[in-house]
């Protein structure tokens, strides 16, 4: 979230260990922004005339509270109910709210019809990491659907609200009979979903069918997330079709963890090659290897591609697979963004790496090459390399075993007026002299 430049008003409530801040947007609109440790639905109720009276001298200049986040805290069921008879203030247009990880359950999904018709301007709910089961979100779908009244009241929530835009429903347990009925209310539904998340779902390769139909009558569908599923090459062999058709128009794919194998991968490089709408491909976590890696960057540099972040993180890389990569940096022009951390590419794959980053005007901006043990040759062809380029802007070396000398080696190249970069990440344990010397970075070069 961004917020403006200008201070916060901000206050604490006498005897609460909690921080309330009201920050003023420019436009003529207002985000609460609430969040501690323990606020249970008896401190939430001494806390409201405090909130009441913040907000009386921000509505002069902002009528219209639109964001109102709440999340990690244990406001229970009935502390979510008196949040909800407080947002029916007729000054109130809530868009937004978030509610994740309030210990809601059930018991706190039946909200009354008055209270679902005062929330009509709510565009926005995150009710993540909360206990509401089956039963829980069909109490919630009978409010959306909206005649007073699992996944099959969701899917008749689809066909009449055809104003859902984003949808995430990772970390449950769908599995196929929950993906075929969700798919189904999607392919009928009348709403233009432009993101779709359904992380760690249970989906298996008897799911990417369902999927694969989605995607083909979604026309709108920007952002398709199935990461942490065993979808496996078969999955990906049946989502490919749907993939490759004119109408879809995905920006963001994400297919980590997915059990892909450099098999897989044929049949995802046709869609590579196909679509230059994508801009964001997440493979971490997936057996690409050294075969996989050539398919993938042999992809990367057809004409007309566009990809500008791509995540190859803990994909059993080594060496061989860094001339792939070094093409890619040298001669992709759209690259900004690229996730190699956690591979064992060895001194050598990154002295690979760091000549090509040599090269007159290589594009990334940022370059994840973490999760490595750094010996001297390593280091040296890192700290030369940050010397010879103005690119990347931001390098991520986190996890790597650089030691006390690496990190002095690494600190003098940031050091000399040549070196661009604006970040460096580095989780090490250093030395009072090393702290030193960053101190003295810091001090002498603030960008």
């Amino acid at each position: 979230k961004r917020w403006p430049s200008r201070p916060p008003l901000e206050r604490e409530a006498p005897g609460l260990q909690a921080s309330i801040s009201v920050r003023l947007h420019c436009a003529p609109t207002m985000s609460l922004d609430i969040q501690c440790e323990h606020l249970r639905d008896a401190r939430w109720a001494e806390l409201l005339p405090l909130i009441h009276a913040m907000q009386r001298p921000a509505i002069q200049a902002n009528p219209a509270p639109t964001e109102l986040s709440l999340r990690t805290n244990e406001l229970g069921d009935a502390g979510v109910g008196l949040v909800l008879q407080d947002l029916q203030n007729p000054i109130c247009k809530i868009q937004k709210l978030s509610l994740q990880n309030c210990s809601l359950t059930e018991a706190g999904c039946g909200v009354p019809p008055v209270l679902s018709r005062s929330l009509s301007t709510l565009r926005e709910l995150h009710l993540n990491d909360n206990s509401l089961g089956n039963a829980g979100l069909k109490l919630l779908c009978g409010r959306l659907r909206d005649p007073s009244t699992s996944c099959e009241p969701l899917d008749s929530g689809f066909r009449v609200k055809p104003d859902f835009k984003e949808l995430v429903l990772s970390n449950n347990d769908l599995h196929e009979a929950g993906v075929h009925i969700l798919c189904q209310g999607l392919k009928v539904s009348a709403c233009q979903m432009e993101s779709l998340k359904l992380e760690n779902c249970g989906i298996t390769a008897a799911s990417c069918k369902d999927l694969c139909d989605v995607v083909a009558s979604n026309a709108s569908l920007q952002e398709l997330d199935l990461g942490s599923n065993k979808l496996g090459n078969a999955g990906i062999a049946a989502l490919c079709p749907g993939l490759l058709l004119p109408s879809c128009k995905l920006r963001t794919l994400w297919f980590w963890e997915c059990d892909v194998t450099a098999e897989g991968f044929e049949d995802l490089c046709c869609v590579l090659r196909a679509k230059q709408s994508l801009k964001e491909l997440s493979l971490a976590a997936n057996e690409l290897k050294d075969e996989g890696a050539r398919l993938l960057c042999e992809s990367l540099l057809e004409p007309g591609y566009q990809l500008e972040s791509l995540w190859v993180k803990t994909c059993s890389l080594r060496a061989a697979s860094c001339p792939h990569f070094c093409s890619v940096l040298t001669k992709d022009r759209s690259l900004l963004e690229l996730q190699m951390s956690s591979n064992p590419l060895g001194d050598l794959g990154v002295q690979e790496l760091c000549t090509a980053l040599g090269q007159p005007d290589p594009v990334p901006r940022v370059l994840w090459l973490g999760g490595w043990d750094m010996t001297y040759s390593g280091r040296s062809s890192l700290a030369t390399g940050l010397l010879a380029n103005r690119s990347p802007r931001d390098l991520d070396l986190s996890n790597s075993c650089m030691g006390r000398s690496g990190a002095l080696q690494l600190l003098e190249s940031l050091k000399q007026p040549s070196c661009a970069r604006q970040r460096v990440l580095c989780d090490i344990y250093w030395v009072d002299e090393v702290e030193d010397h960053l101190r003295a970075l810091k001090e002498g070069r603030p960008s």
